[in-house]
């Protein structure tokens, strides 16, 4: 049921996300993760991106996907008329995941396909440590 106080508060969201460009951004990089028993299958949204505009690389245990949409050259802009509203993204961004420095970058696999790139992550067994004791020798 839609009270007085819903409503003014759905408009105050409204208007608050839209000063802040929240809407702008919303449905940019959503990712699902899903754990399997030998890996982790990431489905990252990149609506509008074009593989050429589209990278992944392994960082220090880190796996960034950086992406750029709706770039236009120059001689493609467009110089006749004026946007009352603009709600598509325009811009570059990106995405941090820690992997952890025991994955290497032949390890991951990705595919792009329809606006969703596809990771599968593999699952590296922990090495085990030796629990060192450092006893202090202690004289008679």
């Amino acid at each position: 049921m839609l009270t007085p106080y819903v409503i003014a508060r759905n408009m105050f969201d409204e208007v608050f996300d839209s000063a802040l460009g929240n809407r702008a951004t919303s449905g940019i990089m959503n990712t699902d993760i899903k754990e399997h028993d030998d890996g982790y299958e990431l489905a990252i949204d990149l609506p509008g991106v074009k593989r050429e505009d589209l990278s992944a690389e392994l960082n220090d245990g880190h796996l960034v996907i950086s992406a750029t949409v709706g770039q236009k050259k120059e001689s493609e802009t467009e110089t006749t008329g004026k946007y009352l509203r603009r709600e598509r993204f325009v811009g570059s961004f990106k995405r941090s995941f820690y992997v952890g420095p025991q994955i290497r970058k032949e390890d991951i696999k990705a595919k792009f396909e329809q606006g969703v790139l596809h990771l599968f992550i593999p699952k590296v067994p922990a090495s085990a440590q030796i629990e060192q004791k450092n006893l202090i020798q202690i004289d008679d």
